[in-house]
């Protein structure tokens, strides 16, 4: 979810630095987007969360666990590609770039939650 608010923010301020010509008000709308999202940062997460613990209470075995599995397969592409292959001299497995970039969104995902997670802890406790 960090990830999505550092993003807008940007995008917001690009749009405003075209619409607006005053610096002014600009800066006092962007800094009303910014307070906007630090507010409801914690629904979304709440949101998310919730999320993540319907899959993980779910029904089936494939229900609760297709996403490590997901990532354990891509961990093995990986591995497979620099480090097995080289060392056996054998076929590299193909590794399309949009698998590729659904791996770097999802390792990027969980180190960012992980370090926004500790984040908070460490300044709810200051």
């Amino acid at each position: 979810m960090l990830t999505l608010i550092t993003s807008i923010l940007p995008i917001a301020s690009t749009i405003l630095d075209r619409i607006l010509p005053e610096k002014v008000e600009k800066d006092k709308i962007k800094a009303a987007i910014q307070a906007e999202l630090i507010n409801n940062t914690a629904e979304i997460e709440r949101l998310a969360a919730n999320n993540i613990k319907a899959e993980i209470q779910g029904e089936s075995w494939l229900q609760r666990n297709w996403r490590p599995m997901l990532m354990c397969l891509f961990g093995y592409i990986i591995a497979h590609n620099h480090i097995i292959a080289p060392i056996l001299s054998i076929e590299f497995l193909p590794m399309p770039q949009p698998l590729w970039e659904l791996l770097k969104i999802g390792i990027g995902g969980y180190v960012i939650s992980l370090g926004a997670e500790k984040s908070i802890k460490t300044w709810r406790n200051n």
